[in-house]
């Protein structure tokens, strides 16, 4: 039907995929947007009012904010990440499918180590694993 790659079957017949960590919204204006989240119950864990990148909680995984130039629009609405057991296996894989993500998987300052990916429609999709249970500061 088409050139699509597909993905290797797994042995256990299990998916790689664990979850969903976070959804990544763009903001024209970080202040207000965490002072909205934070309103609503929000515990900031990265970043702050001050900050291009920030990172609340919610339950069970983190709403993330990322800003964006006042004159800027776009029609881009965001990230979801997921999280997997195994990020550099998942790169390596993506890879041998056919895949080309943006960059190799790296650590970042925030505590996880990603790749990012963008499926066919646009949407960007990152996929990360925790480094560990260091504490995330603020910067506000």
């Amino acid at each position: 039907m088409g050139s699509e790659p597909t993905l290797p079957e797994t042995r256990t017949g299990t998916s790689p995929i664990e979850g969903i960590s976070a959804v990544t919204l763009a903001t024209q204006d970080m202040a207000r947007a965490v002072r909205f989240y934070q309103a609503l119950g929000f515990a900031l864990r990265h970043g702050g009012a001050s900050a291009s990148f920030s990172s609340l909680h919610a339950g069970t995984g983190f709403l993330n904010l990322i800003a964006q130039p006042a004159g800027r629009s776009w029609s881009w609405w965001g990230r979801v990440i997921f999280h997997v057991a195994e990020v550099d296996a998942l790169y390596r894989r993506a890879l041998a499918a056919g895949l080309r993500p943006e960059a190799p998987p790296r650590d970042a300052p925030w505590g996880e180590r990603y790749f990012h990916l963008t499926d066919p429609d646009g949407h960007e999709l990152s996929f990360a694993r925790p480094l560990g249970r260091r504490e995330m500061k603020s910067d506000e």
